[in-house]
């Protein structure tokens, strides 16, 4: 599982190191795509799949459809880690989320992906989540049960 929140620099090549705990997760390669937050996915290509089948069973011809595939699978790239450990950000990607190089980035676990964020985003979303109040009442319609059985 993708666990816990990491800082790590993009070099001038546009790539980005991936914390040890997350490549041993990415040892069949992964996919990066547009989150839906001014943010990255990293995706294995087991969780991808599974994405990609659900909105394959999607109709067509449905706009809003249309609208997710191209936000998701139109922005996807099949992605490595060098021998450093590190990924490459092509550019289109790094614009979306206002990432840029010789600057830090944010990777936040999520289960079974992760999240890359510029360092202002991140900080917008810490914010948002800050208020113990606002969450009871934005997280109450969640079944977050913790029971299994």
């Amino acid at each position: 599982m993708f666990l816990g929140e990491y800082r790590h620099s993009i070099d001038n090549k546009d790539r980005l190191t991936v914390p040890a705990r997350f490549r041993e997760l990415m040892s069949e390669g992964a996919f990066l795509l547009r989150g839906f937050d001014r943010n990255l996915m990293v995706m294995t290509p087991k969780a991808f799949e599974a994405l990609s089948q659900n909105m394959t069973a999607m109709s067509i011809t449905n706009p809003l459809t249309r609208k997710l595939r191209r936000l998701i699978i139109g922005s996807a790239s099949r992605i490595e880690t060098d021998k450093a450990g590190r990924i490459l950000i092509p550019e289109f990607l790094s614009q979306t989320a206002g990432l840029s190089t010789n600057q830090e980035a944010v990777l936040v676990g999520q289960g079974n992906y992760f999240e890359i964020w510029s360092p202002e985003e991140w900080s917008l979303q810490q914010q948002a989540l800050a208020d113990p109040e606002a969450n009871s009442e934005r997280f109450k319609v969640l079944d977050l049960s913790t029971s299994t059985g």
